[in-house]
């Protein structure tokens, strides 16, 4: 049988190890799945690839240096993103996770589906390969972005322990926040993405969700640029500035730096 484009790659993920890499998964219905393909290529300036061996539903946006960390998954049901993250031992690490709160959903030949305390899906991956994290892209005006930070937004009654469920999980340090609905997990260096929770309002409800952040030199010229691509303006009355994809799925462009 053909070997994923994930199960290849490297990455360990136990309790009591710390994990070097994730995925994020774009998901989305059959409807949305070519447009929000072609945006995101657009916005990353990676192009698709082609379907994953044996696994049709499955492509990754492939940048021209460094490791693929950025999926579209065709899915039935409601638009999302959700993350993988990697696992040395696949049965051991959804019993960890069990014991810390999470839910096991659904085990397949190579990877395991999993819920957060809060709701949030996410899956266990067998990986085995070593990953680079690519550069940040240079654009014609002048400036640099890529996606580099996933943001988890939490209902306040989940917070602290969906934040302690994910320090767990990965095994990364603590680096709080100047703003109190933040918490931010330190990831090591070769990582692609920053990981933050948002503690979000009182009246909001429901389970967890995720969202990307692009990170930037140039948060105009950058806000300018995916609004070219067809992002729709949410909120720009921050130092980061809220849009949605084709498929409505939010994201931000931020300060972050791509590199």
């Amino acid at each position: 049988m053909p070997v994923s484009p994930l199960r290849r790659a490297s990455g360990i993920s136990t309790v009591g190890r710390v994990m070097s890499w994730m995925h994020a998964f774009i998901d989305v219905g059959a409807d949305a799945s070519e447009r929000t393909s072609a945006f995101w290529s657009a916005v990353t300036g990676w192009p698709v690839g082609t379907t994953w061996p044996d696994h049709p539903e499955f492509r990754s946006l492939e940048p021209a240096h460094g490791s693929a960390y950025l999926h579209i998954q065709r899915i039935d049901g409601p638009h999302r993103v959700h993350l993988d993250l990697m696992s040395r031992d696949v049965d051991a690490d959804r019993d960890a996770h069990l014991a810390l709160g999470a839910s096991a959903v659904r085990r397949y030949e190579w990877w395991q589906v999993m819920a957060s305390p809060g709701g949030l899906p996410y899956c266990l991956v067998t990986e085995h390969e070593e990953r680079a994290r690519p550069p940040g892209t240079r654009w014609p005006a002048g400036h640099r972005s890529r996606v580099a930070q996933v943001c988890i937004d939490i209902p306040e009654a989940d917070f602290d322990r969906e934040v302690a469920f994910w320090q767990a999980a990965t095994g990364w340090p603590s680096q709080g926040s100047s703003r109190s609905e933040y918490h931010r997990l330190r990831p090591p260096s070769e990582c692609p993405m920053f990981f933050l929770l948002q503690r979000l309002g009182s009246n909001e409800s429901g389970p967890a969700r995720l969202h990307l952040d692009i990170g930037t030199d140039d948060i105009p010229a950058e806000v300018e640029r995916v609004r070219a691509l067809g992002a729709e303006l949410v909120d720009a009355s921050h130092p980061w500035t809220v849009l949605t994809d084709p498929a409505g799925l939010p994201f931000c462009v931020t300060p972050r730096s791509p590199e």
